[in-house]
């Protein structure tokens, strides 16, 4: 059996936090659909190529949910995103619900309107790792991974008191080290968002966990914990994978020094090229989405059966040569613009106007505020995030003449 089509076991090592496996060209060319295990030890079909990964994105024979929760396989030990989610029965009505609430609040008008709001927030970070003594600074702690809590804490309506408990759940429920801790973390948010929305029905204001809170009491079918799950999901997913792209783009640009004078000379005219190219490139986590069939599926020859495991690899996709030209090199002036950073299809991402402004909003912030920025330390000496979407768990920079 080839390399290719033997049960591999993910993740996948890769070189460093930006390249990924050389094994995924191998899997695109050769077994775009191939058998491996996950790290919780059980089977599943990962997706390497584009083609078949935008497929399975937009399919609606795959989900979240199980026909048998109690027989899926696990994509990981962590507490989020680490098996089946939803009701196999009423899936596809629970996500068009989901859409229809959570769609104003996640627009893209909406997100224009954020926009200065979160200028300011990202001019106060800055202001303060400027006047940091130290000549070296931490770009992680200080920006990229606060504003992006800041962002979905004032979306859904979470007071600025509870941001830093927050912030430790998140980061403990999504570690795949600690095991039993994880599971425990996401049970105290559980019951810190069961608290919150209480706090909400007797005072409801203008935001997402409030827009909820009235929704599910006009919507019998709307349960209570299924209410209570979706904040904890919102809260979890609307902020890691852009604290992620703020951290790996800041290593793409600064990694190679005329990505980032190029961004430098033109801020405002090229950090909407930078930031798709981010997308494209800074996929993060080294394992993929998971999916379940929902019937027997036949794609490029191999059959899916129905409670399969599908990893879907948006990170090997979005480098796929037969889409991209020089697909594994970071160039936001290459012709093709689209990518699957946000998904495809009725799962596309509701919050991609939020990463987009929040990425765009940094990145020209960054350019005119300290045009100097560089890396202060090699890109394999970066400590990496232990968590299930991966990234840097430090990005030390500095911007002062030594």
């Amino acid at each position: 059996m080839s390399t290719a089509t033997e049960r591999l076991r993910l993740p996948l090592p890769r070189p460093n936090v930006l390249d990924l496996a050389p094994l995924y060209e191998v899997l695109r060319r050769e077994a775009p659909i191939a058998p491996v295990t996950t790290p919780a030890g059980d089977p599943a079909w990962l997706v390497t190529r584009y083609e078949e990964v935008r497929l399975l994105l937009g399919d609606k024979r795959f989900g979240r949910s199980h026909p048998n929760p109690e027989q899926a396989s696990r994509i990981s030990t962590a507490a989020v995103q680490d098996g089946p989610t939803g009701t196999y029965e009423t899936e596809e009505a629970d996500h068009a619900r989901m859409r229809r609430l959570l769609t104003p609040a996640f627009s893209a008008k909406r997100m224009r309107m954020l926009s200065d709001h979160m200028g300011r927030l990202v001019e106060g970070y800055l202001d303060s790792l400027e006047s940091s003594a130290d000549d070296v600074v931490d770009l992680h702690a200080g920006l990229a991974y606060p504003l992006p809590v800041a962002m979905i804490c004032l979306l859904l309506g979470v007071p600025e008191s509870d941001h830093e408990l927050f912030a430790r759940l998140s980061e403990r429920m999504a570690n795949l080290t600690i095991g039993e801790e994880a599971h425990q973390a996401r049970e105290e948010f559980f019951r810190y968002m069961v608290g919150l929305v209480e706090t909400k029905r007797s005072d409801l204001g203008e935001d997402v966990i409030s827009d909820l809170v009235r929704a599910q009491s006009e919507d019998p079918s709307f349960d209570y914990e299924q209410m209570v799950r979706l904040c904890v999901g919102l809260l979890f997913a609307g902020h890691e994978t852009t604290v992620n792209r703020i951290g790996l783009g800041t290593l793409f640009l600064l990694t190679e020094r005329s990505r980032w004078e190029n961004l430098v000379a033109d801020p405002d005219g090229r950090v909407d090229a930078v930031v798709e190219e981010i997308m494209r490139l800074g996929a993060p986590g080294d394992l993929g989405l998971l999916r379940y069939a929902h019937e027997d599926v036949e794609i490029s020859g191999v059959t899916i059966q129905r409670g399969d495991a599908v990893v879907i690899s948006v990170n090997s996709a979005n480098r796929d040569a037969s889409v991209y030209s020089d697909a594994e090199s970071f160039n936001p002036d290459r012709p093709e613009r689209t990518h699957l950073g946000f998904g495809h299809g009725a799962h596309f991402c509701i919050g991609a106007s939020l990463a987009r402004t929040e990425l765009r909003v940094v990145f020209a912030a960054l350019a005119r505020r300290v045009p100097g920025l560089r890396l202060a330390k090699e890109l394999d000496q970066l400590e990496v995030r232990a968590t299930l979407t991966g990234g840097v768990a430090e990005l030390p920079v500095t911007w002062r003449q030594s």
